[in-house]
């Protein structure tokens, strides 16, 4: 993964140069198809997702719960929790995503904790967004 193209998700923009120099070899950058299930509702995570390019729909079972698209992420509890997928993620246009895996994260955090920290800063500041809209 390009560290230019890391600055320009929103997740990852809180870090300096060096820090998305670092992280860049961690991380993928992955298209899919439209109508791709992305995550599964009640499998173990193993990945978080970033969107750079397209959409993607959050459902909990028939239930539409959100629509996502460039800057929004998902799958980050999997980083910050031990649960299972508690939605799934369907393409619903061709996706252009940043993919970190949960060992590469546990990994950024033994060896670069405070790029963690960031991480996880932009993550729980995103779901106090969420919870107050």
């Amino acid at each position: 993964m390009d560290e230019a193209r890391l600055k320009q998700s929103p997740l990852f923009a809180g870090l300096n140069r060096k820090e998305r120099q670092a992280l860049a070899p961690r991380t993928d950058e992955v298209d899919l198809d439209q109508g791709r299930v992305i995550v599964r509702e009640g499998e173990w995570p193993y990945e978080f997702f970033a969107i750079e390019q397209g959409t993607v729909e959050v459902r909990r079972g028939d239930q539409l719960l959100a629509e996502l698209g460039p800057g929004d992420f998902f799958g980050e509890m999997g980083l910050v929790s031990d649960t299972r997928r508690n939605a799934s993620v369907v393409a619903s246009s061709p996706v252009t995503v940043i993919v970190m895996t949960a060992q590469a994260f546990r990994q950024t955090s033994r060896e670069m904790p405070e790029v963690a920290t960031k991480i996880r800063a932009a993550i729980e500041e995103r779901c106090r967004q969420l919870e107050s809209a």
